[in-house]
């Protein structure tokens, strides 16, 4: 009844919707470029036009919006870092290929064969990592520092105001607000940051004043790096896990089997596609939003033509050079204020994915493969040969997925 009753909506209904879903990840797909160093205006045109070209492979059958992904935010830091941003997008260019790669694979064997070869256990503990060493970047940010913490941007005092009120303000909208306004928490979180930064003097404005109403988003070229390749590439495991994951939350909710109609093959190739696009462009990967998952839950309208709208109006605010300017005035503290949360839920979405191998959890093969990837990751652990080098999140993926597929498979009861 609820399917059907979309049908009824006109076009104007279809496009307020849109824009409502376009702010409920709004948030989020900006945040991941202003944390990374990278043009926010490209990060919206790059959801924009990949959710156009996930719908077109999808056959738009699928109501989810495509937005930055925050799986990529700790490579992306080290490798504009190091490496610079040309050369760390083509890591994240190649990154979506991996996507491509796992949609023939699954085509070609099920995907049964996905799950087999990336369990909970293998999963799990990388999405934990992403959350857990992005932790530092957070508290750095909320302290008024870069996320390296070398420099203060914002002096200490004002710096943990800005960053609790931005906090506070997240907080008490996702949890005592209305449930249709709960997914802009993370916008009504920066709101109340940009507030109380701008009672305390810590807002300039004079790059927005400068900056024309309409302009070209700052599009960026890649230039190849093997060396940022080879260091990106791992981390795409993570998101491909949290696609799968989003593909079948969306389906619950609006009572449909995608992995079988369009099809898992067809979502991750629509979503490596877009997230290589973006990223050739100057952009974050994409990923599918899984708040945009609970916003079509909450307004139980499950008619994909609401995503070709924010689709639209993404790609249309990309153009507003204004705007771009005025997001790059976020004070840092506001938004590492909002980080300390988010970074902190990424960690625990991940230690739900590794209790769901419950059953298997506490024998020694897991316990292995687990312990493996988390020391790899949080001790520093780094491959080195030659010029090249990996560490970190891709690193722990890596040893990860070597772990689970040479541990021999024994059977063994629990401790």
């Amino acid at each position: 009844m609820e399917q059907n009753s979309t049908q009824s909506l006109t076009k104007p209904k279809h496009a307020l919707l849109g824009l409502q879903i376009l702010l409920t990840a709004f948030g989020a797909t900006v945040l991941v470029p202003l944390l990374t160093g990278l043009d926010p205006n490209v990060a919206l045109f790059g959801a924009g036009v990949g959710t156009l070209v996930f719908q077109l492979i999808t056959r738009r059958e699928i109501p989810i919006f495509l937005g930055s992904s925050f799986a990529f935010i700790p490579a992306m830091i080290f490798g504009v870092k190091n490496w610079g941003i040309p050369a760390t997008l083509s890591g994240l260019a190649a990154s979506g290929m991996v996507y491509m790669l796992l949609s023939l694979v699954v085509k070609w064997r099920g995907p049964q064969f996905f799950q087999k070869i990336l369990p909970p256990i293998v999963t799990g503990p990388v999405i934990m990592l992403i959350g857990l060493m992005l932790a530092p970047v957070a508290v750095n940010m909320a302290a008024g520092k870069s996320g390296d913490g070398q420099i203060q941007l914002v002096p200490h005092t004002p710096a943990i105001i800005i960053a609790l009120t931005a906090l506070f303000g997240t907080i008490l909208l996702l949890f005592k607000g209305p449930k249709s306004w709960r997914p802009a928490s993370i916008i009504f979180g920066v709101v109340c940051g940009y507030i109380s930064a701008l009672l305390l003097g810590q807002v300039s404005f004079a790059q927005v004043a400068s900056a024309a109403w309409v302009q070209l988003p700052n599009f960026t070229l890649p230039v190849f790096d093997w060396r940022a390749i080879v260091f990106i590439v791992p981390v795409a495991i993570a998101p491909a896990i949290e696609h799968f994951g989003d593909i079948m939350a969306i389906g619950e909710v609006t009572g449909k089997n995608y992995l079988e109609k369009p099809g898992l093959q067809r979502t991750l190739m629509g979503d490596g596609i877009a997230s290589t696009f973006s990223s050739m462009l100057g952009g974050p990967p994409n990923t599918t939003y899984s708040e945009v998952t609970g916003a079509v839950a909450m307004m139980k309208i499950y008619d994909p033509r609401i995503m070709t709208f924010a689709a639209i109006f993404a790609i249309v605010f990309s153009f507003c050079g204004k705007l771009g300017a005025l997001l790059q005035t976020v004070p840092v503290p506001a938004m590492g204020g909002l980080l300390l949360l988010l970074f902190g839920n990424i960690a625990v979405v991940g230690i739900n994915l590794i209790t769901h191998a419950k059953d298997s959890l506490m024998t020694t093969r897991s316990m292995a493969v687990i312990s493996l990837s988390l020391v790899a990751g949080l001790g520093g652990m780094e491959f080195r040969l030659a010029d090249f080098s990996m560490k970190g999140v891709g690193l722990a993926a890596l040893v990860g997925c070597l772990a689970n597929l040479l541990l021999p498979k024994e059977s063994e009861s629990k401790e």
